[in-house]
C-alpha cells in the first residue's frame, strides 16, 4: 500500500513498487502495465521507519524538490528486506548495477527508469539484442560509464555499445566474437577495452582514433602477430596478447611500440624471439614468455629490462642485460648456465629451480641487494662460500641437489630461510646458529646428519630459530641437549632418525614449542616434561616403541595427538580431556585395551581412531582371504578441515576384486566426502552393464558427476579409482588393475623395485594436450596457470560452470598383474610434489607394513616443507605366478610369524554429551556430521570395511582363490561391515542408563564394533553360478554384447529402495533407463530440476543435499537401510522369481508409452498381481 507525499491530502492506494539500481518505481494505477511510472532517485536521499504505522517505510529523494512516498507492507520479512537493501541504495555514491550470473536473456524493463546508472555488469548471462530489454536498448541509459558484457555467448560483436558515448569502459571477453566493427572509433571516452578470450584474428584502423585508450586485452585471441594498430595507441602500456598464435617475434616490432612497458606472450607457441639487428629495446621493462617452446633466447638488447618470466620452456642457453634486471624467473627449463652482462646489482629475487645447473655463476656472488635465490633441483654439488656470507641474502633454498658439504660462515649473515633438504651432508657449519641469528627456517631433511651445531659457543644463546626441519638422517638422542639453545622454536620435525630416548630436563626448555613429530625411532617414552610446553597442539609419535601414553592430556592447546603403531597397553587418563583435542589415533597397538570410563572420557573427540577386533569365528574360515591388504592416512596440514577423502574395499563384488579410490577437493571438503560415500555403488552398478574398462569407467566418472547435483556447481574434486578384477574374457587367469582418474590424484604400481606410474595428471603445467583443448575453447587462463583463476586442473569432478574448460571424463588405464607387483601407493597433489615416485617407492619398501608406509609418506611429505592435506593410500599385493592366492591353513599348535595387525576403526563422536545410540537390526541409523575424511573409511579397513578380519593365528581362515574357491553355502549372502561409529554411543553396548546390551552392537571385551553398511552391499551381494541350462540362457540373453558375458551379472537381486522396486536381471533394466519415457522411475528428482538414477543401496548424495547443513559444513549421513526392506530371495525360490520376471513382462508394467505413470496404489496393486511372491512392503 503506497501514499505519495508527507500530507494525509493523499490517500493509501495500492501499487506495484519496484526497487530498481539505485531508484524506487511506482506505478501510477493499479494495472502497473497500462499507466506511467514515478521514478524516485534515492541516491543521497533518505529512507526511515515510519512509527505511527506498523511496516511503514518512508522514501525520500535528495535535493530541494525532493518527493516522498510512504510504501506499507504486508509481512514483517518484507519490511525488513526492502528497509536493509534500500538503506544500502541511499548511502551510495556511484549508481552501480550486478546483474551478473543470472541467467538473464534482456535487462530488466524498469532499470531503464534509473537514468543514474554509471556501471552495469551482465556478465555470466544470456543476453539477446531484440526484444524490449535486448542489447539495442542500452543507449537509453544516458550516464553508462562501465559496461560488462562478457560470457553471453553473444557470437557478434554489439555494434550498439558503440552508441553509448559515454563509455569508458567495455568489456566482450568470452563471446565467440569474429570481427570489431568499424564503428568502436566513435567511443572517444574509451579507456579500457578487454576483447579476451574471443576468436579475433585482427583489428580495424578505427581502433587507432581512441586516444584515451590505455588498456587492451587481446589475451586468448588468434592473432598470429602483433596487430599494427597498436602503433598508434601511444596511451597504451600493456601488450596483453596471451594465449595467441604468436610463433616468432623480432625485437624490432617491439621497438617501433615504444609506448609499450609490459609484454604478456604466455602460453603462445613461440619458437624464437631474436633481434635481427643492433637496434636496442629501451621502453620495455617487464616481459612475460611462460610456457612457449624457446630453446635460446638472447635478450641483451632489451637494456631496461627489469623483470623476466620465462619459466617451463625449454631453454638451454639465457642471456640478459643486467643494467636494470630486479627479477627473474627461469625455473622448469634445461639451463646449463645464465649468463648476464654487466652484474646485476638491482637484482633482488632470482628462480632458477628445475634446471641443470652444475654449478653457479660468479656474477651470482657479486648481486649486492639479492634476497631471495631458489635453485632448487639441479645438479649443484657445491655453494660458493661468498653466496653464504652475502649481506643482503635472506631466503637460500637449495634443496635437492648434491651438496657434501657447506661453508662455514665468516661473519654474521641476514639469513632468514634455509633449506637444505634431500642433499648429502653430514655435518653442518659448527658457527651456523650463532652466526645467522636471524635465521627462522631450517630444513635439512633427507640427508646423512649424525649431529646439529651448537645453537651458541657458551651457555647464553640469542637463537631465533623458530621451525626445524630434520626428519630422514641419523642423528642420535645426543642432539636432543644441543636443541635447547632454540627457545623460540615452535615446529621440531625431527622423525625418523636413531632416537633412543630425549633427554626430559631438555625438552622442558622448549616451552613455545607448538608442533612435534618423532615419528619413526626407536622411543620407548616421551618424558613427561612434555607437560611443560604448554603451546604444544600437534604431536606426532607414529611408529616407535612407546609403551606408556605420555602426559599429554593436559595441555590447553593440543589438538591432535597420533601415537599409532607403537606398543601401547593402556592409558592413564585425567579426570578431564581438554575441549580443544580434536584428533586421536590409537591404531597399530596390538595390545592396547581400553576400558569403559575411558571410551567416556573420550567422547566428546571429533576423531578417534581405535583398533578394531576381528569378528572372524571358525565357520568364516572357509571363505576366500584376498590376496592383499591396505591401509591410508591422512594429515590435515596448516588447514582447520580435512579436505581429502579416500575410498577403499578389499572386499569388492562377486569374486576376488577390489576398490580403491582418493578424492582431493583442495579447499572443499564436501565433494570428496560425496565421492567417498557413493563412487563405489555407483562403479558396481555400472559394471552390470558393460565388461569394457573405458566404458564403465567413463560412465563411472560422468554418473558421479551428475549426481552432484548443486554440490557440484562451484565446487570440484580430483578423483582416482582404482579397480583390481579378473579379466571378464577369462574369469580364472590373471588380476588386471584398471586406473581411472581426474585432476591431480595419482597411482604408482612398485614392479621389482620400480616404480610404475598409472595415471595422468590433468594440471595445465603437466600435460600439453590439456593446455592446448583449454586454449582452444577460449577460456582464460591467469598468470598462475588457473582456469579463470580457479583450479590449475584441466578435468575434475564438479566445477560444472567451468564447463568445457573443465570437463569430467577421465584418464583410463588397464594394467596387467604379475608376481613382481609389490605393492600400489596412491596419493594426493600434495603428495607426489614432495616425495618423488623412486622415494615413495623406497619408503613403501623399507616398512612394508602398509599402515606405518602410508603413515611415513605424510609425515616425509610434510617435514619436506608441505602445508596442505596430505593423502596416502598404501595396498600390498600377494600375487602368484598363475594368479592362484591359495596357501596352506595354518596350524593350531605352531602359528607362523606375529599375527596380522587388527583392523582399525575411526571413531567420530558428536560435540555434545554422550546419547543412547539408535540402532535398528544392527544397522546404525545415523552418522557424526563433524567427521574427517576418515570417517567412512577406516584406516586399516575400507570404506566398506573388511566383513572378517582375522587377528589370532590360530583362527586364520585358509586362503582361497577364485581358481579354487571354498564352498558357498548359499547363494545370497548380506555381508554386515565394520565402519565408523560415533563415540559418544561407545560404551561397550550398554546404555548409561538401563545398562542394556543394545542390538547390534557387538562388545568384545573393551573394544567395540557396530555392524553398519555405508555400502548398504550393493557391490557385496554375492550371486551364485546358474544352476541350469535355462538360467545360463537367461543371463546371456540378458547380456549387453555378442558373447553373453556380462561382468556380475546378477541372478535376482529386488531391493526396495526409496520407495522404488529395482530388479537387476541385465538389459531389462537398462533399457528402461534409456527410454526417455521410462527413465523417471528410476531416479529421483531433486530440488535443482535434475533427476539421478537410484542405487541399490541409500542414494547418500541425494539425502545430502537435501539435509540441512551444519556449522562445520558437512553433511548428515542419512538413516541406513532396514535388513528388512534389502529382499534376499532364497535359493528354492530363485528359479520361480525369474520365471515370473520374465513370463509376466516387466516391461509390460512400466510401458514406454506412459511417462505420465505414478506409483499410486493402483499400480502397487498391479505389481501384486504379477509378483505374488514378494508382498506389498517389499513393492
Amino acid at each position: 500500500i503506497v501514499r505519495k507525499g508527507k500530507t494525509q491530502l493523499h490517500k493509501w492506494a495500492e501499487r506495484q513498487v519496484i526497487l530498481c539500481g539505485t531508484c524506487l518505481i511506482v506505478a501510477s494505477v493499479k494495472d502497473s502495465l497500462t499507466g506511467k511510472m514515478h521514478i524516485l532517485p534515492l541516491v543521497g536521499g533518505k529512507v526511515e521507519e515510519v512509527k505511527r504505522r506498523q511496516h511503514c517505510l518512508m522514501f525520500s529523494s535528495a535535493g530541494s524538490q525532493a518527493q516522498t512516498y510512504f510504501v506499507n507492507f504486508d509481512t514483517l520479512a518484507d519490511y525488513q528486506r526492502w528497509h536493509r537493501q534500500a538503506s544500502k541504495v541511499v548511502s551510495q555514491t556511484v549508481s552501480l548495477v550486478d546483474l551478473s550470473c543470472y541467467s538473464l536473456e534482456a535487462v530488466p524493463e524498469y532499470l531503464f527508469y534509473s537514468q543514474d546508472v554509471t556501471h552495469l555488469n551482465l556478465r555470466h548471462n544470456f543476453m539477446s539484442l531484440q526484444g524490449p530489454g535486448g542489447l539495442l536498448n542500452l543507449p537509453r541509459f544516458s550516464q553508462l560509464k562501465s559496461l560488462n558484457l562478457s560470457h553471453n555467448r553473444l557470437g557478434v560483436f554489439p555494434e550498439c555499445t558503440c552508441e553509448i558515448l559515454t563509455l569508458t569502459e567495455l568489456n566482450l571477453s568470452c563471446n565467440n566474437l569474429h570481427t570489431v566493427p568499424v564503428q568502436i572509433g566513435n567511443l572517444q571516452s574509451l579507456q579500457t577495452l578487454s576483447l579476451d578470450g574471443n576468436h579475433l584474428s585482427s583489428l580495424p584502423e578505427e581502433l587507432g582514433g581512441l586516444s584515451q585508450l590505455n588498456s587492451l586485452g587481446l589475451s586468448f585471441n588468434n592473432f598470429s602477430h602483433i596487430p599494427a594498430v597498436l602503433e598508434r595507441l601511444s596511451a597504451v602500456d600493456k601488450l596483453a596478447m596471451a594465449g595467441n598464435r604468436v610463433k616468432s617475434l623480432e625485437l624490432c616490432t617491439l621497438a617501433r611500440m615504444s609506448h609499450l612497458k609490459n609484454i604478456d606472450l604466455r602460453l603462445n607457441g613461440l619458437h624464437w624471439l631474436k633481434s635481427v639487428s643492433l637496434e636496442t629495446v629501451s621502453q620495455v621493462t617487464q616481459l612475460d614468455l611462460r610456457d612457449n617452446y624457446l630453446d635460446s633466447l638472447d635478450l641483451s638488447s632489451v637494456c631496461n629490462l627489469e623483470t623476466l618470466h620465462c619459466q617451463r620452456n625449454q631453454l638451454g642457453t639465457l642471456t640478459l642485460s643486467g643494467f636494470t634486471l630486479r627479477m627473474l624467473h627461469a625455473s622448469s627449463n634445461r639451463l646449463t648456465t645464465v649468463n648476464i652482462y654487466p652484474v646485476p646489482n638491482q637484482l633482488t629475487h632470482m628462480d632458477l629451480s628445475q634446471n641443470l645447473l652444475e654449478y653457479l655463476p660468479d656474477w651470482v656472488c657479486d648481486c649486492r641487494k639479492i634476497e631471495m635465490l631458489d635453485v632448487m633441483h639441479n645438479l649443484l654439488s657445491e655453494l660458493p662460500s661468498r653466496l653464504l656470507n652475502s649481506l643482503s641474502l635472506r631466503k637460500l633454498l637449495a634443496g635437492n641437489n648434491r651438496l657434501q658439504r657447506v661453508s662455514d660462515l665468516l661473519d654474521h649473515i641476514p639469513l632468514e630461510a634455509l633449506d637444505l633438504q634431500h642433499n648429502r651432508l653430514a655435518e653442518l657449519p659448527e658457527s651456523l646458529f650463532y652466526k645467522a641469528l636471524n635465521l627462522k627456517y631450517l630444513n635439512v631433511s633427507a640427508n646423512a646428519l649424525e649431529s646439529i651445531p651448537p645453537s651458541s659457543p657458551s651457555e647464553e644463546s640469542l637463537s631465533t630459530l623458530q621451525e626445524l626441519y630434520l626428519t630422514g638422517n641419523n642423528l642420535n638422542e645426543n642432539c636432543g641437549a644441543l636443541l635447547v639453545g632454540h627457545q623460540n622454536l615452535r615446529v621440531l620435525h625431527i622423525a625418523y632418525n636413531q632416537l633412543l630416548s630425549f633427554p626430559a630436563s631438555k625438552l622442558s626448555k622448549l616451552e613455545l614449542l607448538e608442533e612435534l613429530n618423532l615419528s619413526g625411532n626407536k622411543l620407548k617414552t616421551i618424558p613427561s616434561t612434555v607437560s611443560s610446553c604448554k603451546r604444544l597442539h600437534t604431536l606426532i609419535a607414529h611408529s616407535n616403541h612407546i609403551t606408556v601414553f605420555p602426559e599429554i592430556l593436559n595441555l590447553p592447546e593440543i589438538k591432535l595427538v597420533d601415537l599409532s603403531c607403537n606398543e601401547l597397553t593402556e592409558i592413564q587418563l585425567p579426570d578431564s580431556l581438554p575441549a580443544t583435542l580434536q584428533e586421536l589415533d590409537l591404531t597399530g597397538n596390538n595390545s592396547l585395551m581400553l576400558e569403559h570410563k575411558t571410551l567416556n572420557l573420550f567422547s566428546h573427540i571429533t576423531t578417534l581412531k581405535l583398533d578394531q577386533k576381528s569378528t572372524t569365528t571358525a565357520g568364516d574360515s572357509q571363505s576366500a582371504s584376498p590376496p592383499w591388504n591396505h591401509s591410508y592416512s591422512e594429515m590435515s596440514g596448516q588447514r582447520n578441515k580435512l579436505c581429502v577423502s579416500v575410498l577403499a574395499v578389499d572386499r569388492f563384488g562377486d569374486g576376488v576384486e577390489a576398490c580403491y579410490g582418493i578424492f582431493d577437493g583442495d579447499r572443499n571438503e564436501e565433494v570428496p566426502r560425496l565421492l567417498q560415500c557413493t563412487m563405489g555403488d555407483v562403479l558396481c552398478e555400472e559394471l552390470q552393464h558393460s565388461s569394457i574398462d573405458n566404458v564403465y569407467m567413463c560412465n563411472t566418472f560422468l554418473t558421479s558427476h551428475r549426481k552432484l547435483g548443486m554440490a557440484g556447481q562451484k565446487l570440484g574434486a580430483s578423483a582416482l579409482l582404482c579397480y583390481i578384477h579378473h579379466e571378464p574374457s577369462d574369469p580364472g587367469g590373471y588380476f588386471s588393475l584398471t586406473v581411472a582418474n581426474v585432476g591431480t590424484c595419482q597411482a604408482v604400481l612398485c614392479r621389482d623395485g620400480r616404480p610404475i606410474p598409472l595415471s595422468k595428471v590433468y594440471s595445465l603445467e603437466s600435460c600439453t594436450e590439456e593446455m592446448e583443448r583449454v586454449k582452444l575453447s577460449k577460456a582464460i587462463i591467469t598468470e598462475d596457470n588457473k582456469v579463470s583463476g580457479v583450479t590449475c586442473c584441466s578435468r575434475l569432478l564438479g566445477c560444472s560452470y567451468l564447463s568445457p574448460w573443465v570437463l569430467p571424463k577421465p584418464w583410463v588405464h588397464t594394467k596387467p598383474l604379475c608376481s613382481q607387483d609389490e605393492f600400489l601407493i596412491l596419493g594426493n597433489r600434495a603428495l607426489f610434489e614432495r616425495v618423488s615416485y623412486q622415494e615413495a617407492v623406497c619408503t613403501v619398501q623399507a616398512v612394508r607394513d602398509p599402515r606405518a608406509a602410508a603413515k611415513k609418506l605424510c609425515s616425509l611429505a610434510q617435514s619436506y616443507g608441505c602445508k596442505d592435506n596430505i593423502e596416502a593410500a598404501v595396498v600390498s599385493l600377494h600375487i602368484a605366478e598363475d594368479s592362484c592366492t591359495c596357501e596352506p591353513p595354518v596350524s593350531t599348535t605352531e602359528p607362523r610369524g606375529p599375527p596380522p595387525a587388527p583392523v582399525p576403526v575411526t571413531v567420530t563422536p558428536g560435540p555434545s554429551d554422550p546419547a543412547t545410540l539408535s540402532s535398528s537390526s544392527g544397522i546404525v541409523s545415523e552418522f557424526n556430521s563433524e567427521t574427517s575424511a576418515s570417517e567412512v573409511g577406516s584406516e586399516a579397513g575400507s570404506t566398506a570395511s573388511d566383513e572378517h578380519p582375522s587377528s589370532v593365528p590360530a583362527s586364520r581362515p585358509e586362503r582361497r582363490c577364485s581358481l579354487h574357491p571354498a564352498t558357498t553355502l548359499c547363494l545370497f549372502q548380506r555381508q554386515p561391515s565394520c565402519a565408523t561409529f560415533s563415540s559418544n554411543h561407545s560404551d561397550n553396548g550398554l546404555d548409561s542408563d538401563d545398562e542394556a546390551p543394545l542390538e547390534g552392537v557387538i562388545s568384545n571385551g573393551s573394544k567395540l564394533e557396530v555392524e553398519v553398511d555405508i555400502h548398504c552391499c550393493a557391490f557385496q551381494l554375492r550371486s551364485g553360478a546358474p544352476e541350469s541350462p535355462k538360467d545360463l540362457d537367461l543371463e546371456k540373453r540378458g547380456s549387453d554384447y555378442p558373447n553373453g558375458k556380462m561382468r556380475r551379472q546378477n541372478s535376482v537381486v529386488v531391493s526396495a529402495t526409496n520407495g522404488c522396486l529395482l530388479a537387476v536381471c541385465g538389459r531389462e533394466i537398462a533399457d528402461l533407463k534409456k527410454s526417455p519415457s521410462t527413465c523417471s522411475l528410476f531416479g529421483k528428482k531433486l530440488s535443482n530440476g535434475s533427476v539421478v538414477a537410484p542405487e541399490d543401496s541409500h542414494n547418500l548424495i541425494e539425502v545430502a543435499l537435501e539435509a540441512p547443513k551444519k556449522k562445520s559444513g558437512y553433511f548428515t549421513a542419512p538413516a541406513q537401510q532396514d535388513p528388512e526392506d534389502q529382499l534376499i530371495v532364497p535359493p528354492s525360490l530363485e528359479q520361480e522369481v525369474r520365471e515370473q520376471l520374465r513370463g509376466q513382462k516387466w516391461l509390460a508394467i512400466i510401458d514406454q508409452n506412459k511417462p505420465d505413470l505414478k506409483w499410486d496404489t493402483s499400480c502397487v496393486k498391479t505389481c501384486q498381481q504379477h509378483f505374488p511372491l514378494l508382498g506389498k512392503q517389499a513393492i
